[in-house]
């Protein structure tokens, strides 16, 4: 049975299996990895999970505050999921929620599952509709998304290509 978790250092061997696994020059949506996150060594890892933290204390919502989640099942990372709090630039830009899937454990309903619970976490927040973005060739991310109510509201050409950007009334 799959879980949302908080990001854990107990899951670095793990952690880094999957982002092997996306291979070079791709990125994970919604792990918040920087480029400048060191993540192989346990001291990195450590420094990485801990800002994650930070970013997600909600003490520190004036500044940037999101909420990371990873999708395990047992000691395995299948994903994450965030939800980015607020109306910045960035959040218009990108959207309030963000997710990536593994390649090995795509077509299984985690993303679908995931989005699930990161809308109640939204709703519970007090987020009366969110914006979620995926690239126009996507089309997983974009029946995952219609599958919660996403309403197409325009498609966009972006810096890194058109993309679909939908609203989730909670």
């Amino acid at each position: 049975m799959p879980e949302l978790i908080a990001p854990t250092i107990r899951l670095h061997a793990s952690w880094l299996e999957a982002h092997r696994e996306w291979g070079p020059g791709l990125h994970e949506d919604g792990f918040g990895l920087l480029p400048s996150d060191e993540v192989e060594s346990p001291e990195g890892f450590a420094a990485w999970v801990a800002r994650l933290a930070a970013d997600s204390d909600p003490a520190h919502a004036d500044q940037w505050c999101c909420t990371y989640r990873w999708i395990v099942e047992g000691d395995r990372v299948h994903g994450a999921i965030a939800l980015r709090h607020g109306a910045d630039d960035f959040v218009l830009w990108a959207g309030h929620i963000g997710y990536g899937i593994r390649p090995s454990s795509r077509r299984r309903g985690l993303a679908r599952w995931a989005l699930g619970g990161m809308l109640e976490e939204a709703r519970t927040q007090g987020l009366d509709q969110v914006l979620l973005v995926c690239e126009v060739d996507n089309i997983a991310s974009a029946m995952t998304i219609e599958h919660h109510g996403g309403v197409l509201g325009s498609i966009q050409d972006t810096e890194i290509g058109p993309v679909r950007r939908y609203w989730i009334t909670l």
